[in-house]
């Protein structure tokens, strides 16, 4: 080793070009290795990014609270990659992206109070709403019962009157009541979407729904207008006719379209770090494909990721697919 002269630490980095590349597992753990940032003060940024590190409305495993920093540090491979490469090919989509160019801005976690859920509601739709006036924001939980105050957050923030949902989900999320949660669980949330002032069930698409639903499931799918494409559609007529047809049937008649995207869509032998799994679900190359398309469609405005639970998955998969996911739609949506 020679000996550097300490006090001039800036000939350190003249004499090795590395020492400016940051690694993937160092630095600032924000989404993409964006810069930190605060909600009240955004800049116009491309993207806004926020945590909600929440499970209180869950119905099985908990987890989900440690899902934003898990997503966030898997993420950071991309934001490393692109760096040191100076921009990137996608080899699947074929689209040459540098994301350093892409403005990203990480608010950090919004307050969530675990004991109070109606809190928590509150602010993670004030902390939305503020990122939605200003950038494509995207909300990284947390269990599933956060869309609905983040869905209700985005379509105040953006100025929306009416808003389309597509939702890609092992369950559907309708439950009226539960004897054990009431009416406000991770199990509602998309009732709570319907029944909110800024859309209505026949603005909702359900991609991956799979597993148990209530005993009159298809004959309340029929009655209210749903639309709903289970895995057995998925398998029969493709993933890519599912989704475009998903996405026009949700922004029709609407303002804009929200996307929100449960890891437990996804077969849990791929992504097993979530609180509810559920078998025979989306491979990784299919789930891949979903954000590939989405993020292509102009009408879709803003995004979530739920449930991933990181400490049900040893082996880090699920959050690195998680982050994947959320990487490759802001690639389609940013990069042309």
């Amino acid at each position: 080793m020679t000996d550097p002269d300490w006090r001039s630490i800036g000939d350190f980095y003249d004499r090795y070009d590395g020492a400016s590349v940051e690694m993937a597992y160092s630095g600032p753990k924000t989404f993409l290795k964006g810069e930190p940032g605060d909600v009240r003060t955004l800049d116009d940024p491309d993207v806004a990014v926020l945590g909600v590190p929440y499970d209180g409305a869950l119905s099985n495993r908990p987890g989900a609270r440690y899902g934003p920093d898990a997503v966030r540090r898997a993420s950071g491979w991309w934001a490393y990659l692109s760096g040191y490469k100076g921009g990137l090919t996608n080899v699947n989509t074929g689209a040459a992206v540098d994301f350093s160019d892409l403005t990203v801005v990480d608010c950090g976690d919004v307050p969530v109070f675990p004991m109070d859920r109606g809190q928590t509601a509150e602010s993670i739709y004030a902390h939305v709403a503020a990122a939605a006036e200003r950038a494509f924001p995207v909300t990284i939980g947390g269990d599933h019962y956060c869309t609905y105050p983040a869905f209700c957050g985005f379509a105040a923030g953006s100025s929306s009157s009416t808003v389309g949902l597509v939702q890609i989900d092992a369950h559907s999320d309708t439950v009226g009541r539960s004897p054990k949660f009431g009416e406000h669980f991770h199990g509602s949330s998309t009732r709570l979407v319907a029944e909110s002032p800024y859309s209505n069930y026949e603005h909702v698409s359900q991609v991956g729904i799979r597993g148990y639903e209530s005993a009159n499931f298809f004959q309340f799918v029929d009655e209210t207008g749903l639309t709903c494409y289970t895995m057995r559609d998925v398998r029969e007529r493709g993933i890519e006719e599912v989704v475009r047809a998903a996405v026009d049937a949700a922004a029709e008649d609407t303002d804009g379209v929200y996307v929100t995207f449960d890891i437990d869509a996804v077969d849990p032998g791929v992504a097993p770090g979530t609180g509810t799994p559920e078998p025979g679900g989306l491979s990784a190359r299919q789930a891949l494909r979903v954000v590939e398309i989405l993020g292509t469609r102009e009408c879709v405005q803003g995004v979530d990721l739920m449930e991933v639970s990181p400490t049900y998955d040893p082996t880090n998969s699920t959050q690195l697919l998680g982050a994947s996911l959320l990487v490759t739609l802001l690639e389609r949506r940013f990069a042309e």
